[in-house]
């Protein structure tokens, strides 16, 4: 049995993963995973492709390994994974609390390690590991400083488990587009911090994000999906990162 195993399945980017993965056809099933059942449900009636909805709060580690022993029970062949569970929250240390951090670490960092191991497994020549990044991870963020670390981690996991995973035809592809518009913004201005972001100039649809980031992910190892992250990323490489924080706090206060 042919799927592919999307996690974050349930809104945003994760979802515009499905839906892609669905038009493009050739899986038997598609597995999504996430916190929020009931809308992976919706979901699932609008595709052509049968969906699993597997209810799980990847932050415990629990519901990994509850996905861990489905995978060893069926023993499909996982063509593609995507790794589009993600939380931010805008704020200084000050204003963040300590679930608020511990959350960001445990989904963006633990939970993403810890699917991919369990489903590698499974997966064979010709298979595909997105994990989804951030063009935060190219720089520290004042004021973003977790989620970009947490981002930051993400990437050079993925870039080193590329060469790990090469010998058995298997590719990684870091994905690291700019801001996107789905609720993550909402979620993440949710701060009592008052020097948030304001503005998200060029703001990506996740539809072009998810056509992009699968297309690039053939060849690939780091796909920004658009220009403005892609400059980004050059320019993280020649600045300063003092000269980059700077004009960052500039942003904030646009």
């Amino acid at each position: 049995m042919k799927i592919a195993i999307v996690t974050g399945a349930s809104s945003g980017l994760g979802r515009a993963f499905v839906q892609r993965l669905d038009a493009q056809g050739g899986l038997d099933e598609i597995w999504g995973v996430a916190r929020r059942g009931g809308r992976m449900e919706e979901l699932a009636g609008r595709l052509s492709t049968p969906m699993r909805c597997l209810a799980l709060d990847l932050a415990k580690q629990e519901c990994i390994l509850e996905l861990r022993d489905l995978l060893e029970r069926e023993e499909p062949d996982v063509r593609v994974l995507i790794n589009a569970a993600g939380f931010g929250k805008f704020g200084t240390w000050r204003d963040m609390t300590l679930q608020e951090t511990g959350d960001m670490i445990d989904v963006n960092c633990r939970s993403a390690v810890e699917i991919t191991a369990a489903v590698l497994p499974h997966m064979g020549r010709g298979g595909r590991v997105l994990e989804i990044c951030s063009s935060a991870a190219f720089q520290p963020l004042p004021g973003f400083n977790v989620y970009a670390a947490t981002k930051a981690f993400l990437l050079r996991y993925s870039r080193a488990l590329r060469w790990e995973a090469a010998p058995r035809g298997i590719r990684v592809c870091a994905v690291c587009p700019g801001w996107i518009k789905t609720d993550f913004m909402a979620v993440a201005r949710d701060t009592k911090n008052g020097r948030t972001v304001r503005r998200f100039p060029f703001a990506l649809r996740p539809e072009t994000v998810a056509r992009r980031a699968l297309r690039d992910s053939r060849l690939l190892a780091v796909t920004t999906c658009g220009l403005p992250a892609l400059v980004q990323r050059v320019a993280s490489k020649f600045l300063p990162h003092c000269f980059i924080m700077a004009c960052w706090e500039g942003l904030r206060r646009v």
